[in-house]
Protein backbone atom coordinates (compact mmCIF):
# COMPACT_ATOMS: atom_id res chain seq x y z
CA UNK A 1 0.00 0.00 0.00
CA UNK A 2 1.01 3.84 -0.95
CA UNK A 3 1.72 5.95 1.78
CA UNK A 4 -0.09 9.02 1.14
CA UNK A 5 0.69 12.67 2.16
CA UNK A 6 -0.33 16.56 1.47
CA UNK A 7 3.11 17.64 1.18
CA UNK A 8 6.46 15.72 -0.18
CA UNK A 9 9.02 18.13 0.91
CA UNK A 10 12.36 17.33 -1.07
CA UNK A 11 14.93 18.79 0.94
CA UNK A 12 16.56 19.11 4.96
CA UNK A 13 17.91 22.65 5.03
CA UNK A 14 16.72 25.14 6.89
CA UNK A 15 13.88 26.30 4.21
CA UNK A 16 12.57 22.74 3.65
CA UNK A 17 12.26 22.13 7.31
CA UNK A 18 10.97 24.96 8.23
CA UNK A 19 8.20 24.29 5.63
CA UNK A 20 7.42 20.82 7.18
CA UNK A 21 7.37 22.55 10.65
CA UNK A 22 4.70 24.91 9.44
CA UNK A 23 2.44 22.65 7.47
CA UNK A 24 2.52 19.70 10.32
CA UNK A 25 1.68 22.76 12.99
CA UNK A 26 -1.67 23.38 10.22
CA UNK A 27 -2.32 19.61 10.70
CA UNK A 28 -1.41 18.70 6.91
CA UNK A 29 0.26 14.76 6.59
CA UNK A 30 3.78 15.65 5.82
CA UNK A 31 6.65 13.81 4.55
CA UNK A 32 10.35 15.18 4.13
CA UNK A 33 13.18 13.80 2.55
CA UNK A 34 16.81 14.51 1.76
CA UNK A 35 19.47 12.66 0.36
CA UNK A 36 21.98 13.60 2.93
CA UNK A 37 21.83 14.89 6.38
CA UNK A 38 19.46 17.88 8.15
CA UNK A 39 21.79 20.83 6.84
CA UNK A 40 24.13 19.13 5.45
CA UNK A 41 24.56 21.73 2.98
CA UNK A 42 24.22 25.33 2.66
CA UNK A 43 22.71 25.22 6.29
CA UNK A 44 25.48 24.27 8.03
CA UNK A 45 28.03 26.76 5.74
CA UNK A 46 26.40 30.09 6.27
CA UNK A 47 27.73 33.07 7.80
CA UNK A 48 25.71 31.92 11.26
CA UNK A 49 23.62 34.54 11.37
CA UNK A 50 19.96 35.71 11.54
CA UNK A 51 19.66 39.31 9.88
CA UNK A 52 17.91 41.80 7.76
CA UNK A 53 20.35 41.91 5.04
CA UNK A 54 21.64 45.61 5.61
CA UNK A 55 23.36 45.96 2.55
CA UNK A 56 20.31 45.09 0.50
CA UNK A 57 18.67 48.83 1.57
CA UNK A 58 21.06 50.12 -0.96
CA UNK A 59 19.58 48.30 -3.74
CA UNK A 60 15.88 49.19 -2.47
CA UNK A 61 14.96 45.79 -1.50
CA UNK A 62 12.89 46.95 1.20
CA UNK A 63 10.02 44.29 1.38
CA UNK A 64 13.15 41.48 1.81
CA UNK A 65 14.63 43.57 4.89
CA UNK A 66 10.91 44.26 6.56
CA UNK A 67 10.54 40.64 6.36
CA UNK A 68 13.68 39.57 7.25
CA UNK A 69 13.58 41.51 10.54
CA UNK A 70 10.21 40.72 11.40
CA UNK A 71 11.23 36.92 11.20
CA UNK A 72 14.45 37.29 13.02
CA UNK A 73 11.84 39.08 15.68
CA UNK A 74 9.91 35.75 15.51
CA UNK A 75 13.04 33.43 15.91
CA UNK A 76 13.79 35.67 19.00
CA UNK A 77 10.87 34.61 20.73
CA UNK A 78 10.66 31.49 20.07
CA UNK A 79 14.45 30.25 20.13
CA UNK A 80 16.34 32.53 22.59
CA UNK A 81 18.54 29.68 23.41
CA UNK A 82 20.01 29.61 19.58
CA UNK A 83 19.12 33.30 18.52
CA UNK A 84 21.61 35.76 20.29
CA UNK A 85 21.89 39.45 20.03
CA UNK A 86 24.75 40.65 18.74
CA UNK A 87 26.80 44.10 18.39
CA UNK A 88 27.73 44.99 14.76
CA UNK A 89 30.86 47.22 14.57
CA UNK A 90 30.83 49.61 11.34
CA UNK A 91 34.19 51.36 10.93
CA UNK A 92 33.75 54.42 8.74
CA UNK A 93 37.46 55.36 6.84
CA UNK A 94 38.78 55.89 3.13
CA UNK A 95 36.54 53.68 0.76
CA UNK A 96 33.89 53.77 3.17
CA UNK A 97 30.18 54.62 1.77
CA UNK A 98 29.11 58.29 2.97
CA UNK A 99 28.67 58.50 6.18
CA UNK A 100 25.03 60.18 5.81
CA UNK A 101 24.00 57.27 4.12
CA UNK A 102 24.94 54.60 6.44
CA UNK A 103 23.12 57.03 9.13
CA UNK A 104 20.47 57.20 6.55
CA UNK A 105 20.68 52.35 6.26
CA UNK A 106 20.75 52.20 9.72
CA UNK A 107 17.54 54.65 10.76
CA UNK A 108 15.90 52.74 8.00
CA UNK A 109 17.02 49.32 9.23
CA UNK A 110 16.05 49.82 12.98
CA UNK A 111 12.47 50.61 12.06
CA UNK A 112 11.34 48.28 8.81
CA UNK A 113 11.00 45.38 10.84
CA UNK A 114 8.49 46.63 13.60
CA UNK A 115 8.92 45.07 16.82
CA UNK A 116 12.54 46.44 17.91
CA UNK A 117 13.67 44.38 21.31
CA UNK A 118 16.96 45.18 20.06
CA UNK A 119 19.35 48.54 20.63
CA UNK A 120 18.79 50.97 17.80
CA UNK A 121 22.08 51.52 15.78
CA UNK A 122 24.39 54.90 16.96
CA UNK A 123 26.95 56.63 16.03
CA UNK A 124 30.81 56.07 17.85
CA UNK A 125 33.85 57.61 17.69
CA UNK A 126 36.34 54.47 17.75
CA UNK A 127 39.19 56.56 18.72
CA UNK A 128 37.64 56.67 22.40
CA UNK A 129 35.30 53.64 22.46
CA UNK A 130 36.44 50.39 23.40
CA UNK A 131 34.95 48.94 20.60
CA UNK A 132 37.76 50.69 18.43
CA UNK A 133 40.56 48.94 20.48
CA UNK A 134 41.22 46.14 18.09
CA UNK A 135 41.32 48.86 14.63
CA UNK A 136 44.80 49.52 13.33
CA UNK A 137 43.41 53.21 12.41
CA UNK A 138 40.23 54.00 14.45
CA UNK A 139 37.92 56.92 13.55
CA UNK A 140 34.29 56.98 13.32
CA UNK A 141 31.41 54.67 12.86
CA UNK A 142 28.29 53.33 13.96
CA UNK A 143 27.25 50.13 15.86
CA UNK A 144 23.94 48.35 15.38
CA UNK A 145 22.22 45.12 16.57
CA UNK A 146 21.66 41.77 14.54
CA UNK A 147 21.53 38.31 16.04
CA UNK A 148 24.23 34.96 15.49
CA UNK A 149 22.96 31.46 15.49
CA UNK A 150 24.23 27.99 15.38
CA UNK A 151 23.17 27.45 11.82
CA UNK A 152 22.83 23.54 11.69
CA UNK A 153 21.47 23.17 15.32
CA UNK A 154 18.51 25.73 14.16
CA UNK A 155 17.95 23.53 11.33
CA UNK A 156 17.80 20.19 13.23
CA UNK A 157 15.79 21.60 16.10
CA UNK A 158 13.27 23.05 13.57
CA UNK A 159 13.17 19.31 12.04
CA UNK A 160 12.59 17.72 15.46
CA UNK A 161 9.81 20.19 16.26
CA UNK A 162 8.21 19.25 12.76
CA UNK A 163 8.08 15.48 13.63
CA UNK A 164 6.63 16.86 17.07
CA UNK A 165 3.78 18.09 15.00
CA UNK A 166 3.21 15.00 12.77
CA UNK A 167 5.70 15.56 9.83
CA UNK A 168 7.96 12.50 8.52
CA UNK A 169 11.32 13.40 7.99
CA UNK A 170 13.44 10.96 6.03
CA UNK A 171 17.25 11.87 6.32
CA UNK A 172 19.32 9.22 3.69
CA UNK A 173 16.95 9.28 1.62
CA UNK A 174 16.40 10.15 -2.10
CA UNK A 175 13.94 11.26 -4.57
CA UNK A 176 14.45 8.81 -7.59
CA UNK A 177 11.66 9.96 -9.92
CA UNK A 178 8.45 11.70 -9.61
CA UNK A 179 5.27 11.56 -11.58
CA UNK A 180 2.28 14.04 -11.84
CA UNK A 181 -1.15 12.09 -12.10
CA UNK A 182 -4.48 13.85 -12.18
CA UNK A 183 -4.68 14.29 -8.64
CA UNK A 184 -1.25 14.17 -6.76
CA UNK A 185 2.32 13.01 -6.99
CA UNK A 186 3.54 9.48 -7.11
CA UNK A 187 7.18 9.58 -6.01
CA UNK A 188 9.45 6.67 -5.75
CA UNK A 189 12.19 7.07 -2.62
CA UNK A 190 15.40 5.56 -1.80
CA UNK A 191 17.42 4.91 1.29
CA UNK A 192 21.12 4.91 1.11
CA UNK A 193 21.47 1.38 2.10
CA UNK A 194 18.85 0.52 -1.06
CA UNK A 195 15.85 0.18 0.69
CA UNK A 196 13.04 1.64 -1.96
CA UNK A 197 9.34 2.47 -1.40
CA UNK A 198 6.97 4.42 -3.17
CA UNK A 199 4.43 7.67 -1.58
CA UNK A 200 1.77 9.35 -2.90
CA UNK A 201 1.24 13.36 -2.08
CA UNK A 202 -1.10 16.08 -2.95
CA UNK A 203 1.93 18.78 -3.29
CA UNK A 204 5.53 17.97 -4.18
CA UNK A 205 7.66 21.08 -2.73
CA UNK A 206 11.32 21.30 -4.47
CA UNK A 207 13.39 23.01 -1.40
CA UNK A 208 16.58 21.34 -2.60
CA UNK A 209 18.47 24.46 -2.97
CA UNK A 210 21.60 24.16 -5.25
CA UNK A 211 20.24 20.97 -6.41
CA UNK A 212 16.26 21.67 -7.68
CA UNK A 213 17.07 21.54 -11.16
CA UNK A 214 17.96 17.58 -10.03
CA UNK A 215 14.83 17.40 -8.52
CA UNK A 216 13.11 19.00 -11.57
CA UNK A 217 14.69 16.85 -13.73
CA UNK A 218 13.53 13.56 -11.74
CA UNK A 219 10.31 15.18 -11.05
CA UNK A 220 9.78 15.10 -15.16
CA UNK A 221 9.38 18.81 -15.57
CA UNK A 222 11.59 21.14 -17.52
CA UNK A 223 15.07 22.33 -16.25
CA UNK A 224 14.70 26.31 -16.35
CA UNK A 225 17.66 29.01 -17.10
CA UNK A 226 16.07 31.48 -14.74
CA UNK A 227 18.54 30.75 -11.56
CA UNK A 228 21.90 30.59 -10.92
CA UNK A 229 24.28 29.22 -8.19
CA UNK A 230 25.94 32.00 -6.58
CA UNK A 231 29.06 30.35 -4.12
CA UNK A 232 29.72 32.10 -0.56
CA UNK A 233 33.25 30.90 0.93
CA UNK A 234 33.95 31.49 4.85
CA UNK A 235 37.49 31.14 6.28
CA UNK A 236 38.15 30.80 10.10
CA UNK A 237 41.45 31.81 11.88
CA UNK A 238 42.90 31.98 15.40
CA UNK A 239 40.44 35.09 17.10
CA UNK A 240 41.72 38.73 15.96
CA UNK A 241 40.27 40.29 18.74
CA UNK A 242 38.90 40.05 22.28
CA UNK A 243 35.09 40.82 22.64
CA UNK A 244 31.60 39.11 21.30
CA UNK A 245 31.10 41.90 18.73
CA UNK A 246 31.53 41.65 14.99
CA UNK A 247 33.06 44.02 12.59
CA UNK A 248 31.25 44.91 9.37
CA UNK A 249 33.86 46.09 6.90
CA UNK A 250 33.73 48.38 3.84
CA UNK A 251 36.08 48.13 0.84
CA UNK A 252 36.93 50.33 -2.23
CA UNK A 253 35.30 47.94 -4.69
CA UNK A 254 31.65 48.32 -2.28
CA UNK A 255 32.33 44.55 -1.30
CA UNK A 256 31.61 44.39 2.43
CA UNK A 257 33.22 41.72 4.86
CA UNK A 258 32.16 40.23 8.29
CA UNK A 259 34.55 39.36 10.72
CA UNK A 260 31.89 37.71 13.31
CA UNK A 261 33.73 35.37 16.70
CA UNK A 262 33.41 31.91 15.98
CA UNK A 263 33.30 29.18 18.79
CA UNK A 264 36.10 30.37 21.39
CA UNK A 265 39.13 31.05 19.73
CA UNK A 266 38.63 31.59 16.29
CA UNK A 267 37.41 34.67 13.95
CA UNK A 268 34.90 33.70 11.17
CA UNK A 269 36.00 35.82 7.88
CA UNK A 270 33.28 36.27 4.80
CA UNK A 271 31.72 36.18 2.50
CA UNK A 272 32.72 35.78 -1.08
CA UNK A 273 30.33 35.66 -3.58
CA UNK A 274 30.99 33.69 -6.89
CA UNK A 275 28.99 32.38 -9.68
CA UNK A 276 29.32 28.94 -9.85
CA UNK A 277 29.05 26.03 -12.10
CA UNK A 278 28.85 22.37 -11.98
CA UNK A 279 27.83 19.67 -9.38
CA UNK A 280 27.39 21.92 -5.76
CA UNK A 281 28.87 19.07 -4.51
CA UNK A 282 32.46 19.72 -5.36
CA UNK A 283 32.46 23.42 -4.66
CA UNK A 284 35.50 24.35 -2.57
CA UNK A 285 37.20 27.27 -1.60
CA UNK A 286 39.65 28.71 -3.78
CA UNK A 287 43.15 30.05 -3.05
CA UNK A 288 42.16 32.86 -4.70
CA UNK A 289 39.04 33.50 -2.39
CA UNK A 290 41.17 32.32 0.86
CA UNK A 291 43.99 35.39 -0.09
CA UNK A 292 40.92 38.55 -0.92
CA UNK A 293 39.15 37.52 2.41
CA UNK A 294 42.42 37.48 4.17
CA UNK A 295 43.37 40.88 2.66
CA UNK A 296 40.22 42.45 3.59
CA UNK A 297 40.66 41.58 7.08
CA UNK A 298 44.29 42.77 7.16
CA UNK A 299 45.37 46.24 8.66
CA UNK A 300 44.17 48.26 5.28
CA UNK A 301 40.81 47.11 6.18
CA UNK A 302 41.29 48.17 9.80
CA UNK A 303 41.68 44.89 11.67
CA UNK A 304 44.90 43.14 13.10
CA UNK A 305 46.60 40.66 10.12
CA UNK A 306 44.69 37.50 9.72
CA UNK A 307 47.47 35.36 10.90
CA UNK A 308 48.05 31.17 10.60
CA UNK A 309 46.65 28.78 8.84
CA UNK A 310 43.07 29.31 7.49
CA UNK A 311 41.29 26.09 9.09
CA UNK A 312 37.46 24.58 8.29
CA UNK A 313 36.74 26.57 5.21
CA UNK A 314 33.24 26.45 4.44
CA UNK A 315 31.42 26.61 1.02
CA UNK A 316 27.50 27.84 1.16
CA UNK A 317 25.45 27.85 -2.12
CA UNK A 318 22.70 29.92 -2.77
CA UNK A 319 19.85 30.44 -5.99
CA UNK A 320 20.12 33.80 -7.15
CA UNK A 321 17.32 34.85 -9.72
CA UNK A 322 19.07 35.44 -13.89
CA UNK A 323 18.09 38.99 -14.14
CA UNK A 324 15.00 39.37 -16.69
CA UNK A 325 14.36 35.45 -17.35
CA UNK A 326 11.13 33.64 -16.56
CA UNK A 327 10.55 30.51 -14.27
CA UNK A 328 8.46 28.62 -17.21
CA UNK A 329 6.33 26.29 -14.94
CA UNK A 330 4.63 23.31 -18.11
CA UNK A 331 1.30 23.50 -15.52
CA UNK A 332 -0.69 26.40 -17.08
CA UNK A 333 -2.69 26.96 -13.92
CA UNK A 334 -2.51 30.32 -12.67
CA UNK A 335 -1.72 28.84 -9.31
CA UNK A 336 1.11 27.03 -10.79
CA UNK A 337 3.06 29.52 -12.25
CA UNK A 338 6.23 31.87 -11.05
CA UNK A 339 7.92 34.08 -12.49
CA UNK A 340 11.22 36.16 -12.18
CA UNK A 341 10.46 39.97 -12.05
CA UNK A 342 13.93 41.10 -11.29
CA UNK A 343 15.95 43.06 -13.17
CA UNK A 344 18.79 45.09 -13.28
CA UNK A 345 18.83 48.56 -10.76
CA UNK A 346 20.98 51.56 -11.09
CA UNK A 347 22.94 52.77 -8.37
CA UNK A 348 21.35 56.34 -8.22
CA UNK A 349 17.69 54.59 -8.91
CA UNK A 350 18.17 52.42 -5.24
CA UNK A 351 19.46 55.60 -3.74
CA UNK A 352 16.38 57.52 -4.63
CA UNK A 353 14.39 55.07 -3.36
CA UNK A 354 16.28 54.62 -0.03
CA UNK A 355 15.97 58.76 0.21
CA UNK A 356 12.36 58.22 0.01
CA UNK A 357 11.88 55.81 2.30
CA UNK A 358 14.05 57.53 4.95
CA UNK A 359 12.15 60.91 4.43
CA UNK A 360 8.61 58.74 4.39
CA UNK A 361 9.22 57.28 8.17
CA UNK A 362 10.99 60.54 9.37
CA UNK A 363 7.72 61.85 8.53
CA UNK A 364 5.64 59.52 10.28
CA UNK A 365 7.51 58.84 13.05
CA UNK A 366 8.13 62.53 14.32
Amino acid sequence: MTDSYDLLIVGGGINGVAIARDAAGRGLRVLLCDKSDLAGATSSASSKLVHGGLRYLEHGDFRLVRESLAEREVLLRLAPYLVQPMSFVLPQGPGSRPGWLVRAGLFLYDRLGGARSLPGARALDLRQNPLGRPLRAPGAGFVYADCRVDDARLTVVTARDAAARGAVILTRTALVAAQREPDSWRAGLQHEKGERHEVAARVLVNAAGPWVADVLRRAGLPTHRALRLVKGSHIVVPRLYEGEHAYLLQNDDGRIVFVIPFERAFSLIGTTELPFTGDPATAEITEEETTLLRAEADPASALPRARGDASAPSEGMALAPCPGQTMRNPDPRPSARATSTARPRRAGQALVETAIGIVLLMLLTF
